[in-house]
């Protein structure tokens, strides 16, 4: 049989890496402004800092404390191969630079001009490339910015979607080094296919898990060169994979914790995955569930924020073709800092995304959706793109905080008559956290002082923060959920707890004091099954 003709499957253990110039992608890569930002502010600055000291980022990379920093992960043989990249970042994002440029351009004559009278003169001190696609505003205390109008960047010279490609290899390990700060160079290992996110045929790639299909359909599909046969073949096998799980059938709520912040909701009528973090198939021994434990099809997937690894591309392309509905947090628009995750997902090929506002609730089958506010994570910046999910099943009441920092409790004590007893609490208690800039710097466009920018940070919620929570909300059950620690998770976190961490002594003391309350109680790593009944 003709090799082309034969049908196979896609291997199990095949990994993806989404990427925007040969960067790890994300949520921010996808969004035109942010992109030109961080192409300007973060990806050039740091090939040039590997290329001028090299020996910097390979000794800096020996000290665990400074894995999620900006140091490329390479040794000083790849230079030459990181100056090309930086040649070529700079000659096909010439556009891209250019509106980076345009938006510090536009902020400095903010700040000078805008004085609290009209801004209407200032229109013609925009800068070229924005010109047509802002509007200055002030807020009520004459603080002048910029409202981005994202729809139509994104129908815009500046939205690219050639510069996306996915990076394809076969893995049996846990181990990645940290995505966020090294650029993927062509090393031999894995195939890469220069297509953007949206294309469809990402869709039948990861049919191809359980539904065989001729290999020559899938490299038309993906437009794969000749040249590659070798490589895009290893990806693909004859032999048929392991029955799917039965869909769960019983008469209560199944929950079942995926790693990280990752929480899949069931009922015999309605599928409900928090926040897709999922882990491959291992050799690595530690039980965990991966994509092989997910349901044939996933009627809404809730994103609590738009952070790397809440809203995670490389797992969400790969389940694109399973779900119904994304739902996401509502945004008002146009915020440098906050982009609509509703156009970003839509350009990126999802097709069905609904936002959802505080307090506002979507009707499912046996049940609804809520959303609930979201304090914290965010560095006191204006973020709307953040919500809490109150998922009601079968009578059942499940709370997923995400990163929530209870630096306000009267919030939950307004939420207290709202959501009055609920079944299960997660909650996140990453309770040290980044410092702003970690990951909104290249954003800025004035420097902001080193004390400022350490005490305003991404964490969580402490003990103390954390039990008020839940004396508010008065669950049966209490879990500490998106920790980091899973090892399949570094490449994301980069963080490696010891008993003596801060999130770790601050998490124990609460499974401490709600198991002393009679409450069933657990900070959790790998994998867990919680049954609820149905009322």
């Amino acid at each position: 049989m003709n090799q082309q003709s034969e049908k196979v499957y896609l291997r199990r253990n095949i990994m993806i890496e989404p990427l925007f110039n040969q960067w790890y992608a994300w949520s921010y890569l996808i969004s035109p402004a942010t992109a030109a930002m961080y192409i300007a502010n973060l990806h050039l600055k740091i090939m040039e800092s590997f290329i001028a000291a090299p020996q910097v980022h390979v000794s800096a990379l020996k000290n665990p404390a400074n894995l999620g920093g900006p140091f490329l992960n390479y040794d000083a043989s790849r230079v030459g191969e990181i100056r090309a990249l930086r040649e070529k970042t700079i000659r096909e994002n010439e556009r891209m630079l250019v509106l980076a440029d345009s938006i510090r351009k536009l902020d400095k004559t903010l700040a000078e001009e805008a004085d609290g009278h009209s801004l209407e003169p200032l229109y013609k001190k925009v800068p070229e490339a924005l010109r047509g696609y802002v509007e200055l505003v002030y807020d009520r205390n004459n603080h002048a910015s910029t409202r981005f109008i994202e729809g139509l960047l994104y129908r815009s010279p500046f939205y690219n979607p050639s510069a996306q490609s996915l990076m394809l290899r076969l893995s049996d390990k846990d181990e990645r080094s940290f995505v966020f700060s090294t650029p993927r160079l062509a090393n031999g290992n894995g195939l890469r296919l220069d297509i953007p996110f949206s294309h469809p045929g990402i869709d039948d790639l990861f049919k191809m898990k359980d539904e065989p299909r001729p290999l020559g359909f899938i490299k038309e599909a993906l437009g794969v060169p000749d040249a590659d046969d070798a490589k895009f073949a290893e990806l693909f096998t004859t032999e048929p994979p392991p029955p799917p799980p039965p869909r769960f059938d019983g008469e209560g709520v199944r929950i079942r914790y995926f790693g990280h912040a990752c929480i899949l909701i069931e009922s015999a009528k309605t599928s409900v995955l928090c926040d897709p973090v999922i882990s491959y198939s291992s050799a690595d021994g530690i039980p965990r569930f991966t994509f092989d434990d997910l349901p044939e099809q996933i009627d809404y997937v809730l994103l609590t924020h738009n952070h790397q690894d809440h809203c995670m591309f490389e797992t969400l392309l790969q389940l694109r073709h399973k779900i119904k509905t994304i739902v996401v947090p509502k945004n008002s628009g146009g915020e440098l800092i906050d982009p609509s995750l509703k156009l970003i997902l839509h350009n990126a090929g999802f097709p069905q995304v609904m936002e959802i506002d505080e307090m506002e609730t979507i009707a499912v089958e046996g049940g609804g959706i809520t959303g609930l506010p979201f304090l914290g994570e965010h560095a006191d910046l204006n973020i709307r793109t953040k919500i809490a999910y109150l998922v009601n099943l079968k009578g059942r009441t499940i709370v997923c905080a995400a990163d929530s920092n209870n630096i306000e409790p009267r919030l939950y004590e307004h939420l207290q008559d709202f959501v009055k007893q609920t079944d299960v609490v997660f909650i996140g208690m990453e309770c040290d956290g980044a410092p702003l800039s970690w990951l909104y710097g290249p954003l800025l466009t004035r420097p902001l002082a080193r004390k400022m920018d350490q005490s305003r940070r991404f964490d969580g919620s402490t003990f103390e923060k954390a039990i008020d929570i839940v004396e508010r909300l008065s669950p049966r059950q209490v879990y500490v959920y998106a920790m980091g620690q899973e090892p399949w998770l570094t490449y994301l976190t980069s963080i490696q707890y010891t008993c003596e961490s801060r999130p770790i002594v601050e998490s124990d003391k609460l499974v401490e004091a709600c198991s002393g309350q009679g409450l069933v109680a657990e900070r959790l790593f790998g994998q867990k099954e919680i049954l609820l009944e149905a009322l």
